[in-house]
């Protein structure tokens, strides 16, 4: 479809065009934000059948490979410039089984590795979650660097949010850029807008949690929703919440969903046939975000200057800083913010069309969680936060005992 083609293909008014292969590629996040900053995208690899066949759709003629565990070097195209991965972050994420580098699904980063001692490119980006810089005292960014030291690489990394580019999510992650021929600090520390001013709730905004916890955090966000996970396994979703001023509290629908990590609503839509629409949620919420990938490329076809006096000191064992850079002789920590930008946050409303009221049980555990942690002083919450939850209960107990009244008529009428 002529739709589907021209969303992955962008213009580039000035700097230059680079070719993109794109490993673990999921539904195409990285992809399709390069392909926004007039990139071109020339091999995709994804081993999910769900996300492949968003992939076959989305970027119709671009070839797509199964297993990155099975792909030659020699597979790469000729005139690559940009190798990237977004790798399996399950072993590496706070909320995932924390087995490190080494686990089984996170180690796949290594696949990276393989081609690159075969087929170097100028360019390698490489994507996951912030988690990881503190995991086993850093082990796993200890060993990407060390990788693409021994391969000739200088490296840079940062941490950068996605509410810095407008999207109403807070969704941390970790980009690695790493060139054999150029300086990666002029593309990943070109911009920096400053950390942003965190709003005080007042009760007027929409602020999003994650209704799933209650015991140690809720990923508070006023005027946004704490990052988008991935969901079960058996592709049970799990949404973020968000209690809107008029005290009712709801959950984003998939097409909310996939706004909410920057691409055109229904764009997983093709992954219905093959794994469901529930599965849908897993994809979108392991994707990258679109706005910072397109910020990337946007930097990737013209680098920008970096300024000396944000260096830090040499980086020691431990975990590894927010931002830093180095090659073979030197690792150095750098002072920036996760905001490259900082627009002006799209309204949380927009983005809610469609959504459903969290259910009167999915409150009361909540309620019940959140109530012992504030209790046992683990958690604090404005006074006004759990009288509304509360409301909202009432709400949906009178409604749900209304309807079962009616309901009871109309069978003794008939």
């Amino acid at each position: 479809m002529q739709s589907d083609r021209s969303s992955v293909v962008g213009s580039v008014e000035r700097g230059r065009r680079l070719g993109v292969v794109g490993l673990f590629a999921g539904v195409g996040g990285l992809e399709l934000g390069l392909a926004g900053a007039g990139h071109e995208t020339r091999l995709l690899c994804e081993f999910d059948a769900g996300a492949r066949a968003v992939l076959e759709r989305r970027f119709a003629g671009v070839r797509l490979h199964r297993d990155v565990r099975d792909l030659a070097p020699k597979q790469i195209p000729e005139g690559t410039d940009v190798l990237v991965a977004g790798f399996p972050c399950q072993d590496l994420s706070q909320a995932g089984r924390t087995a490190g580098i080494g686990g089984a699904r996170s180690s796949l980063v290594d696949q990276v590795f393989r081609l690159l001692r075969v087929r170097r490119v100028p360019w390698v980006l490489l994507e996951n979650v912030p988690f990881m810089l503190h995991l086993e005292r850093g082990r796993a960014m200890h060993h990407l660097v060390e990788e693409l030291e021994r391969l000739g690489y200088r490296w840079a990394y940062r941490v950068v949010d996605a509410m810095a580019f407008g999207v109403p999510q807070r969704r941390r992650r970790v980009f690695v850029l790493a060139s054999q021929q150029e300086d990666p600090a002029g593309v990943l520390f070109a911009d920096d807008a400053g950390p942003p001013e965190e709003p005080e709730w007042t009760g007027e905004e929409p602020v999003g949690f994650y209704w799933t916890e209650g015991n140690r955090g809720v990923g508070w966000v006023v005027n946004g929703v704490p990052t988008l996970k991935g969901g079960s396994g058996l592709g049970i979703p799990s949404p973020p919440a968000v209690l809107m001023p008029s005290q009712r509290v709801v959950l984003p629908c998939l097409r909310g969903a996939e706004r909410l990590q920057g691409f055109p609503a229904d764009w997983t839509k093709p992954a219905a046939t093959v794994v469901g629409d529930r599965f849908r949620w897993r994809l979108v919420g392991n994707a990258v975000c679109v706005p910072a990938a397109r910020w990337l490329g946007d930097r990737l076809a013209s680098p920008g200057s970096f300024e000396p006096d944000r260096l830090g000191g040499e980086i020691g064992v431990g975990p590894w800083p927010n931002a830093a850079c180095g090659g073979a002789r030197s690792r150095r920590a750098i002072t920036i913010s996760e905001g490259p930008k900082r627009l002006k946050v799209k309204p949380l409303q927009s983005f809610l069309v469609g959504a459903k009221d969290l259910s009167a049980r999915a409150t009361a555990g909540f309620v019940q969680r959140a109530d012992r942690a504030q209790t046992l002083g683990k958690l604090r919450f404005p006074p006004s936060f759990l009288k509304s939850l509360r409301t909202h209960l009432q709400r949906l107990t009178r409604e749900g005992s209304e309807g079962r009244a009616a309901i009871l008529a109309a069978a003794a009428r008939a």
